[in-house]
């Protein structure tokens, strides 16, 4: 079983032909409000995909909390123990333009009120891999990853939206997934800023006894583990929009390992899964199922 510990959101998608600069107001094309938030955005790719997932977080008593919750109730993953408080259910404002490209504001509302202890320890006794984001406070994250490094959790950080993360944190964890963005401002921290790529992601990997995944957007993906890199490239596909991609990629990712896939295998399984949802508008909307997956990874 795969535990989601995150954000949940629900998302106002504005998808418009260019992105309007400072101070200027552009005509939209169209306006999505569906369940977003990165943790369970990637409970649901990893749902979808075909695992068994339990996703906790929180959510506010508010008007936005069933929505948020819907398409992960419809897709049967385990919500009691997401909590519902008085602080709003947390929301973001997406803007998508012709190219799909993004620029997203986040407020996290109920999601700053998340707590390690949500998760038990029966319920940590059962986990097979714990997944973590940055949209909910570092101290509960860190609390956590602690207790399951103890439970010999399996564990995967996303750190996304980036944030320091101090060395003995990284040693603690299993798999680290960034961005070029993120492996950047990581690379600054840890005194590494010379590096980039693929000799990062191998630095990374060698430093903290982790498997480091460097996603590239349009390029694909690289892992590196125990002195090996693997590569992945990206599906041949005009994208619509790319918001949930790197969610979906982190979701297909740790399903693929809970099923026993190598990293290599597990690699190429995210990413055929994050381009097919960049062939969709939305986040959680549009995440692809187990059928789709498969289909078009046996095309390769």
């Amino acid at each position: 079983m795969i535990v989601v510990f995150g954000s949940i959101n629900i998302d106002q998608v504005y998808q418009m032909d260019v992105l309007p600069r400072a101070g200027e107001t552009v005509h939209g094309n169209r306006y999505l409000q569906v369940p977003g938030g990165k943790g369970a955005n990637q409970a649901l790719a990893a749902r979808r995909a075909g695992a068994d997932v339990t996703m906790i977080g929180c959510v506010g008593k508010d008007a936005n909390a069933d929505p948020a919750l819907s398409l992960m109730k419809a897709d049967g993953i385990n919500l009691d123990s997401v909590a519902a408080l008085a602080e709003p259910t947390g929301c973001a404002s997406i803007w998508v333009d012709g190219s799909g490209e993004n620029s997203i504001a986040v407020i996290a509302g109920a999601n700053g009120q998340v707590k390690a202890t949500q998760v038990t320890d029966e319920l940590l006794s059962k986990t097979d891999f714990l997944l973590m984001q940055m949209e909910v406070p570092q101290a509960e994250n860190w609390a956590l990853l602690f207790r399951a490094k103890k439970a010999g959790v399996r564990t995967l950080l996303n750190l996304a939206p980036v944030f320091d993360v101090p060395a003995t944190i990284l040693d603690d964890l299993d798999y680290l997934v960034v961005n070029e963005v993120e492996a950047a401002a990581l690379a600054a921290q840890h005194h590494m800023k010379d590096l980039t790529g693929k000799a990062l992601a191998q630095e990374l990997s060698s430093r903290f006894d982790l498997c480091c995944v460097l996603t590239l957007g349009g390029e694909g993906a690289i892992a590196a583990e125990n002195g090996s890199v693997f590569t992945s490239n990206a599906l041949d596909i005009q994208p619509v929009d790319t918001t949930a991609a790197g969610d979906s990629f982190i979701g297909g990712f740790s399903a693929a390992l809970v099923d026993g896939r190598s990293t290599a295998d597990a690699l190429q399984f995210a990413v055929v899964t994050a381009g097919l949802t960049c062939m969709e508008a939305g986040a959680q909307t549009s995440l692809p199922h187990r059928r789709e997956i498969d289909a078009t990874l046996d095309t390769l």
